[in-house]
């Protein structure tokens, strides 16, 4: 309880103090005249804060095992998706990173979709779902909506996590 208090007494001071006029853009907020400025984010150095998440682009590809595996030694998973304006933010950083496509977080088992760190899959997406069971790893694409593949593809991957590790 303590650490609840504690946690929130913390975020209040940080919700009053007041905004400075030299503030610098930092790694977690996105460059740009059309793009909002975060004043303050909990998200570590290289990471993108969106909604109670952070967000980090890994531009080496790798299989969907292995991009989780790598999330999971960053403290997170692959990203879940939990709505289209998430999806649309998601769809942004794959573009600023120069890329097309993305692993996320869903994967296919027993003729179920699931999100890799425990979200609900209420949210879908798709573009075009091939069969399910023979392609039973979830992709983004960064113009259109999502699709699976053979989880041994190798692509470009976002990992995501809550700043408090909670």
């Amino acid at each position: 309880m303590k650490t609840v208090l504690l946690l929130s007494a913390l975020l209040y001071a940080a919700l009053a103090a007041p905004a400075e006029d030299n503030q610098q853009t930092s790694a977690q907020e996105f460059e740009g005249p059309d793009k909002p400025q975060a004043r303050f984010s909990f998200c570590p150095d290289g990471w993108f804060s969106y909604g109670s998440r952070c967000f980090k682009f890994i531009t080496s590809p790798k299989s969907w095992f292995s991009a989780e595996e790598y999330c999971n030694s960053l403290g997170g998973n692959l990203a879940s998706v939990t709505n289209l304006r998430e999806y649309s933010f998601l769809q942004q950083l794959t573009q600023t990173a120069g890329q097309t496509t993305a692993w996320l977080g869903g994967f296919r088992l027993q003729n179920q979709w699931l999100w890799i760190d425990r979200e609900g899959f209420y949210y879908t997406n798709w573009y075009s779902q091939s069969s399910s069971s023979s392609y039973p790893c979830l992709f983004l694409r960064s113009t259109y909506g999502w699709g699976n593949t053979l989880c041994t593809s190798s692509y470009s991957f976002i990992c995501s996590k809550n700043p408090f590790g909670c």
